[in-house]
């Protein structure tokens, strides 16, 4: 079901149905991470230089140089860290386009989720920014302890971007209060799906498409997690 859903999913990234909504999620992606990395560094340099002149008086002119490659390689760790809790607020922004596509090319006969109302879709844009961010925190502090540290990240992200995307895509169709139901009662198949979110976003470049693949692949799964329970006697 999960591997399913996750073919699925990928398969339909760069289909023609999907080419506006992914036209606009990959590149407010990537306007967002372009102006946090210019604000970062700019931040960098109008406080972290004039700091360290202020400590160590009469640096060398090449310590400027070389201070500069070390902001540079942490600047990059530190946008890494910052790739989930970005695609996680502008997926919040585009989930529905990237549902109703799903569900109109491969369930037409089905009826169409209803799509969340803006508020609620802003409330879960935040949402989904909080707990990300939180959850990486976690996954960072935890880089210190050996033997966890990768764990870590694929643990963290998986639980929270699993059970994210799959509420999302189960209120579609059931109350708020259902679709948490729902995910409680195949917690563990929601979580191995959201690890197999979290591989996709341990890819470079490709993690850019990270809300596109989860959106789609959580309506997938919704859909036959649905099945099975209508199959229920």
């Amino acid at each position: 079901m999960i591997l399913e859903a996750a073919r699925a999913a990928a398969g339909q990234l760069f289909s023609p149905e999907f080419r506006s909504v992914f036209v606009k999620t990959l590149g407010l992606t990537v306007l967002a991470l372009v102006a946090l990395w210019l604000g970062i560094e700019s931040l960098l340099e109008w406080l972290a230089w004039p700091w360290l002149q202020t400590l160590v008086p009469g640096l060398p002119s090449w310590a400027g140089w070389l201070g500069g490659i070390v902001a540079g390689i942490l600047l990059a760790v530190g946008m890494a860290l910052l790739i989930a809790p970005v695609t996680a607020i502008i997926a919040g922004l585009f989930l529905d386009d990237v549902a109703e596509v799903v569900e109109s090319t491969d369930y037409p006969d089905d009826p169409p989720g209803r799509a969340v109302p803006a508020l609620r879709s802003l409330v879960l844009a935040t949402k989904f920014f909080g707990v990300v961010i939180l959850g990486n925190i976690v996954a960072l502090l935890l880089l210190l302890v050996p033997g966890i540290n990768i764990a870590a990240f694929f643990i963290v992200n998986g639980y929270l971007l699993g059970r994210e995307f799959f509420e999302f895509a189960a209120m579609r169709f059931r109350p708020e209060a259902g679709a948490k139901a729902l995910r409680r009662k195949y917690a563990g198949t929601v979580f191995l799906a959201g690890l197999v979110i979290a591989a996709f976003l341990a890819v470079p470049l490709l993690n850019l498409l990270t809300p596109l693949f989860a959106a789609a692949m959580m309506v997938h799964l919704h859909k036959a997690v649905s099945a099975r329970e209508a199959a229920r006697p």
